[in-house]
């Protein structure tokens, strides 16, 4: 598949989720660049703003599985994985597969299960495979997370432990959509007793698991020269040497950034990597992966922007 090829499938894609979501175009097409350099999505932001409509379109609309978990506090394990249950009839036990064998997952309000069971999407989300009894089964080169969780609910909730928010690739803050969106929103779906489904919005396959292997290939063709990871270095490093940050971003943050940098840039119609591509995908690949210092806390320092100091602070290449 050549990148024009690329640039086509990925602006198919979003026509696609476009006739079912009203906005979000910026979560979309992190999902895209997600999907095409292997990595996961988490989504924040308040309930009703079409987070698991989005991921049902999206999934639908590049022909891939599409399973969800509803995580809540008595969610088990097993109910995620599956579990080898015993058979009379044949005395012989029988693997039950759980939700998490498919190839988009949506882990709806992942935070609200205690982290034993958050463990277990460690293994699927690094490996793409899973372990039940000591024997490991594989879900495929197309497997996706795409979690979400609400602010505004505190009570109840676990928070994702570090080496779980590592994971994920991209955190994306979803929030209320513009006033001409909301009004397109209200007129539109209103009308519609089946609105989450992207089948009544018209919502086709316009790809398929080969295609997406072809340009997830295709991606890792992307020339990045020495000063670009150079560059990504350097931002990965700066988070750990700031005041204001308890911790910074592991060596995994870098590896996932420049493989996102990639697929932006091929969805872009390049086969290069830009100083922008790494500027406009570093927030959201760093902001769930830093830690602020209690000083920082107290002085009313936010996330947002630290991230963005660190990244005007450090010359981009020409």
């Amino acid at each position: 598949m050549t990148i024009d090829e690329v640039k086509a499938l990925g602006d198919a894609i979003r026509g696609q989720v476009a006739k079912a979501v009203v906005g979000q175009d910026q979560t979309v097409h992190l999902m895209l660049v997600a999907m095409l350099s292997r990595g996961h999505m988490l989504l924040e932001g308040p309930p009703g703003t079409a987070k698991t409509l989005l991921a049902q379109s999206f999934a639908a609309a590049v022909g891939l599985g599409f399973g969800r978990i509803q995580f809540t506090p008595d969610l088990m394990p097993s109910d995620i994985l599956g579990a080898n249950l015993f058979n009379f009839q044949t005395s012989s036990f029988t693997l039950t597969r759980g939700a998490i064998f498919t190839d988009l997952l949506l882990a709806d309000e992942i935070n609200r299960t205690p982290p034993k069971t958050q463990a277990a999407l460690l293994e699927a989300m690094q490996e793409r495979q899973v372990t039940i009894d000591g024997k490991s089964f594989p879900l495929g080169d197309n497997f996706l997370v795409v979690a979400t969780q609400n602010p505004i609910e505190q009570q109840g909730v676990y928070p994702l432990p570090e080496a779980q928010l590592d994971r994920f690739l991209f955190k994306q803050l979803v929030d209320y959509p513009s006033p001409a969106e909301e009004r397109r929103i209200i007129a539109s779906h209103s009308a519609r007793p089946n609105a989450m489904e992207p089948g009544s919005w018209g919502v086709e396959a316009v790809a398929s698991a080969d295609s997406i292997r072809t340009a997830v290939g295709a991606v890792d063709r992307i020339r990045l020269v020495e000063e670009i990871v150079d560059y990504i270095a350097a931002l990965i490093r700066g988070t750990r040497e700031v005041a204001d940050l308890q911790s910074g971003a592991s060596p995994r943050a870098g590896a996932m950034l420049a493989g996102a940098a990639r697929a932006r840039a091929a969805l872009d119609g390049r086969d290069f990597v830009i100083p922008d591509d790494v500027k406009a995908l570093a927030p959201a690949v760093l902001r769930h992966r830093i830690l602020l210092s209690p000083s920082a806390e107290i002085n009313g320092r936010r996330v947002e922007d630290v991230v963005l100091s660190i990244i005007d602070g450090i010359e981009a290449p020409r």
